[in-house]
């Protein structure tokens, strides 16, 4: 029994992570069309699974990993490069044009890592030119180092190594963006349940294959999906805790559980009660056309204003 559910898991675990990406990103990407906005999704999702992925690819030369892995690097490269794409052209205007801040530029104030300020604005650009220009440079300066260093076999191999853990730890941290996010936000809109679903599918998935697999799974693949689990885990938490709803922020509750106590406005006091301001009673004011000054019909002898 249990050698046939491992040789069941070593086909359909492979065509799982391979096709992956585009289940858990492509509604995102048709979400965030449709609505014309990006609000509520963290653009270091995509910056970390490219870098991870292009970090994977060169790590193949020298580790030789199952070619299923390889193949969703490629895929997911692409698809991260189409939800970059989507997500910079339905960013929410700047604060200063009357609009709410993308995240993870909105709440820069908040001093957690994704949101504080960072050294040259890095990936909080306004313009999506230096998004582009950064994966370019990334790209070539990967391809150089392979063509220099591949020659010398001691040094390719520490340097494959460096570069394999290095992208596997990034892609471990994936699901932190969107949990700090959320927490800031206290909901969980704007980030899809469909990608959380095929998170933790794909999270049950990887433990077991990467546990059972008779091909090569080497061990950082196995530790940093085991983060990475526990990290999607969470994520779930959150969701069922704050939903996808918008939150409106709860009014102070007076002491000994009375029901609160809104303290209105100067202008709705005066509408509500015409006889005081500011506390102090006020002498009545007469209503009306009449006037205790002047008689509306004029008295004989008097001439009528």
């Amino acid at each position: 029994m249990f050698e046939w559910l491992t040789s069941l898991a070593g086909f359909a675990a492979p065509l799982f992570l391979i096709l992956s990406p585009v289940l858990s990103y492509s509604d995102q990407a048709y979400s965030m069309h449709r609505n014309r906005s990006s609000k509520g999704f963290s653009l270091d999702i995509p910056l970390i699974m490219l870098v991870a992925s292009f970090l994977r690819i060169f790590y193949y030369p020298g580790a030789r990993f199952d070619t299923a892995l390889l193949i969703q690097s490629f895929i997911m490269v692409v698809i991260q490069v189409i939800l970059l794409k989507v997500a910079l052209d339905h960013r929410p205007l700047p604060s200063t044009k009357g609009g709410e801040m993308s995240t993870p530029f909105a709440g820069a104030q908040d001093n957690n890592f994704f949101t504080m300020p960072r050294p040259y604005s890095f990936w909080q650009w306004r313009s999506a030119r230096p998004y582009w220009q950064f994966l370019l440079y990334m790209f070539i300066s990967l391809t150089a180092l392979e063509l220099l260093l591949a020659p010398f076999d001691s040094i390719y191999g520490k340097y494959s190594s460096t570069i394999g853990y290095i992208g596997l730890s990034i892609e471990a941290t994936l699901p932190l963006p969107q949990l700090f996010a959320n927490n800031r936000a206290k909901s969980c809109k704007g980030f899809r349940l469909s990608v959380l679903a095929s998170w933790l599918a794909g999270d049950a998935m990887k433990m077991f294959w990467f546990f059972t697999a008779t091909t090569e799974i080497p061990w950082a693949f196995k530790l940093c999906g085991i983060f990475q689990a526990c990290c999607d885990s969470f994520l779930g938490v959150q969701y069922w805790m704050y939903g996808d709803g918008e939150t409106q922020p709860s009014a102070p509750v007076a002491m000994g559980g009375m029901a609160p106590v809104h303290a209105p406005r100067a202008d709705a006091m005066a509408k509500m009660n015409p006889y005081t301001q500011q506390g102090q009673f006020l002498p009545r004011k007469p209503t009306g056309t009449f006037s205790p000054r002047r008689s509306a019909t004029p008295v004989l002898g008097e001439k009528a204003s």
